[in-house]
């Protein structure tokens, strides 16, 4: 087999890979499945990229890994598909899942502190879209469930990791976020433990 037809079947089973896959495959799982180094793998992702460059799909870095995915540009195409499937988060769901990744992990008192109102309602739904999981229990009355984001979490918002997140800005939100970690105590010893 020449060359450029084992590269060819390289790229070719790397795209089936990251269509397999349904989410973001790190480099060595990658490079693994198709019997190559992590610095092949991350050769071929490159030439598979450039190959989609101008199309609809596009090779991704994200949550880790990479997937295959629509391009930004074509997402009202694909939310015309999919809008009836998924009901849109509301803003408060949206508040609480933004003090759960900035803050992570958190109890739900912490995130009801930060919001300034009850949050189990908006946790159960994020924790229904898997957008959010319990990472364990706070030492403390009641052991209250410590909450973090997903993998999902990242995928959804085009996140690499959760450095990505943008900074924090304006003096309203870090004043709720000082006054939450201040409320925080009471909360928990209030809320958590019933």
């Amino acid at each position: 087999m020449s060359e450029p037809r084992a590269d060819q079947t390289l790229r070719c089973a790397l795209e089936c890979l990251l269509l397999a896959s349904g989410g973001p495959v790190p480099v060595r799982r990658l490079a693994d499945a198709l019997g190559v180094s992590e610095a092949e793998a991350e050769r071929l992702l490159e030439e598979l990229a450039r190959s989609y460059e101008g199309r609809g799909l596009m090779v991704q870095q994200v949550a880790g890994g990479y997937q295959l995915c629509t391009r930004p540009e074509y997402a009202e195409f694909v939310t015309r598909l999919v809008s009836a499937q998924a009901e849109p988060l509301s803003r408060a769901t949206l508040e609480a899942l933004a003090v759960v990744a900035y803050r992570q992990p958190v109890t739900r008192a912490e995130v009801e502190a930060v919001r300034g109102a009850r949050s189990d309602h908006h946790l159960r739904k994020l924790l229904e879209r898997n957008l959010i999981r319990g990472v364990g229990r706070r030492p403390g009355p009641g052991n209250p469930i410590l909450y973090g984001t997903t993998d999902l979490f990242l995928r959804h918002f085009g996140l690499r990791d959760l450095k990505d997140l943008p900074p924090l800005a304006g003096r309203r939100v870090q004043d709720a976020l000082a006054a939450g970690a201040a409320r925080q105590g009471e909360a928990e010893s209030d809320g958590e433990g019933r």
